[in-house]
């Protein structure tokens, strides 16, 4: 009896002990972690993953170099952040993956500031308005309304704000099958050359840049509302998208975020607003 009681004893002991130093090794990494922002400074260098694809956002021109809106955008906000920054090309489609393996510090692309994007990433604060339109080559396409879209084939880039902005139609489920997903804005609008869809949803932001240095593109007097962008960043740690918004808001002040905008734009399109609007 008296060995089983010791028994007992000592197993107790035991799992206290273990406890003890399981909370002590935990306590260790809580002290030797770092947060995001630490983790960016330390290396004195913010990764924006990004589809190097999407002009004017993110874009290769003539020479293969890296250029666009959100680009000039990212030099300027790290400058203030007091970093470097380095452009990780990434599958758009693994954006959230990518983040979560730190491959990449944000998503910075031209991206959707969505209420499933506030749920899987930290958002920073939305800096640009855009509007998801419907356009045409033939200035006598005219979609007046979601009904219109019974009988009419259109297109429309998958994994786009646009192809999201489409689904939440409440006529969706009546007009799906006359929407055509393409990996790129440019491929619907090749397609749409050939006599294949009649209109793309498209970005207003990649519009104004198609009209400008492609093909004209004639608007539609119904389109599918305003989109704000926004940059994503791991969930869970706060303080670098508040350091981000902070040297962001200093763009914004110098005047520097505008003429940038006015640069691509030819407007000023930037905002600077949080998520209880």
């Amino acid at each position: 009896m008296k060995s089983k009681i010791m028994k007992k004893n000592m197993i107790k002991c035991a799992a206290l002990v273990l406890t003890i130093m399981t909370a002590i090794g935990l306590a260790g990494c809580g002290k030797n972690s770092k947060s995001d922002l630490e983790y960016v400074k330390d290396k004195g260098t913010l990764v924006v993953g990004l589809d190097d694809t999407f002009a004017p956002m993110g874009f290769r021109d003539k020479d293969d170099k890296l250029v666009g809106f959100d680009i000039d955008l990212a030099r300027a906000v790290t400058k203030k952040m007091g970093v470097k920054v380095k452009f990780q090309p990434i599958d758009w489609s693994a954006k959230e993956g990518e983040l979560k393996a730190k491959n990449i510090d944000c998503v910075w692309n031209g991206m959707s500031a969505t209420p499933d994007r506030q749920k899987s990433m930290s958002l920073s604060n939305k800096y640009l308005k855009n509007r998801i339109l419907i356009m045409s080559l033939d200035p006598n396409v005219k979609v007046n309304s979601a009904d219109d879209l019974k009988n009419i084939k259109i297109g429309t880039q998958a994994d786009s704000s646009a192809l999201e902005a489409i689904k939440k139609s409440d006529k969706y489920k009546e007009f799906k099958n006359n929407i055509s997903e393409y990996k790129t804005y440019d491929e619907a609008i090749l397609d749409m050359k050939a006599g294949r869809i009649k209109a793309v949803a498209i970005d207003e932001v990649y519009a104004i840049y198609n009209n400008k240095n492609k093909d004209k593109l004639y608007e539609s007097p119904f389109n599918f509302g305003a989109d704000y962008y926004a940059v994503g960043f791991r969930k869970g740690d706060t303080k670098l998208t508040k350091e981000f918004n902070k040297a962001f808001k200093e763009v914004i002040d110098s005047g520097e975020a505008q003429k940038i905008s006015e640069k691509w734009f030819g407007k000023n399109l930037v905002v600077f607003e949080g998520y209880d609007k």
